[in-house]
């Protein structure tokens, strides 16, 4: 697995927070031109460390080809072969999708159990309620539909867990990884936004040319993009909606379809 951190340091923070003053970036600014949240931007100048996939984002906001004080990194590419090994390899994506779909699950399952475990370690520190907005850092936080953020607390984040868990030993079996809840859609929606991130920071997958279409994958899968219509988007979803937090676990796609 590639170096997932950059360990935050004073001086690291103190360069960022200057070379963004120089260009006359507000904070707000500069974290459009990254892609991140002003939060996340905050904890950047605050010391804290820097997840490698957000790496990119900073350095074109800020102009640099790479953060201060960093080696540049080489990697040899993704293994096929050595996926093929893993506990949450899909033959059902490989075979209906393609090598690059079962990497991302694979891939991608990974690192958002370890986020979600980091999340759950902190939270149960915490009092009874507490939510992933209330945490000092969270990889979830920002991926997360912002909506229902006051609702992700320590049990919903362990039901999270549990899902992917099943989802994971589905795959690996071969079954389908059809999803049939909207919590199941969220997860291969986010497995996949994590793998592009370690893909790319891999130098890509040994033997697989990327394509425009490589990361379409999940919608194909779904049959249609509304886990990003109607999570990620300005509408409000009220209680009847499918798609409101209320009914993320309920069965409701593809449920005449044998697992």
């Amino acid at each position: 697995m590639a170096q997932r951190t950059i360990q935050g340091s004073e001086r690291l923070a103190s360069q960022i927070k200057s070379r963004r003053c120089e260009l006359n970036l507000t904070i707000e600014e500069a974290a459009t031109r990254a892609g991140v949240g002003t939060k996340t931007w905050c904890r950047y100048e605050a010391g804290e460390s820097i997840r490698m996939d957000k790496c990119k984002g900073i350095c074109k906001a800020l102009n640099w080809s790479v953060l201060p004080e960093q080696e540049v990194e080489t990697h040899d590419g993704i293994s096929v072969q050595e996926y093929k090994h893993h506990e949450a390899w899909s033959p059902f994506l490989e075979n209906a999708f393609g090598v690059r779909a079962a990497i991302s699950f694979a891939a991608g399952s990974d690192l958002l159990l370890d986020h979600i475990e980091e999340d759950l370690s902190e939270l149960a520190s915490m009092p009874a309620g507490s939510h992933l907005g209330q945490l000092h850092v969270s990889w979830l936080c920002e991926d997360l539909p912002e909506q229902f953020m006051m609702h992700y607390d320590y049990d919903f984040l362990y039901q999270l867990k549990c899902t992917l868990q099943s989802m994971r030993k589905r795959a690996n079996y071969g079954r389908s990884m059809t999803a049939h809840s909207v919590m199941e859609e969220l997860l291969l929606y986010l497995c996949e936004e994590e793998a592009s991130a370690f893909i790319e920071l891999n130098d890509g997958i040994n033997g697989f040319e990327e394509d425009d279409d490589s990361e379409e994958w999940v919608f194909d899968l779904l049959g249609d993009m509304d886990v990003v219509s109607f999570l990620y988007s300005d509408l409000y979803l009220d209680s009847d909606h499918p798609y409101h937090f209320l009914h993320w676990s309920d069965q409701q796609f593809y449920t005449d379809e044998s697992n």
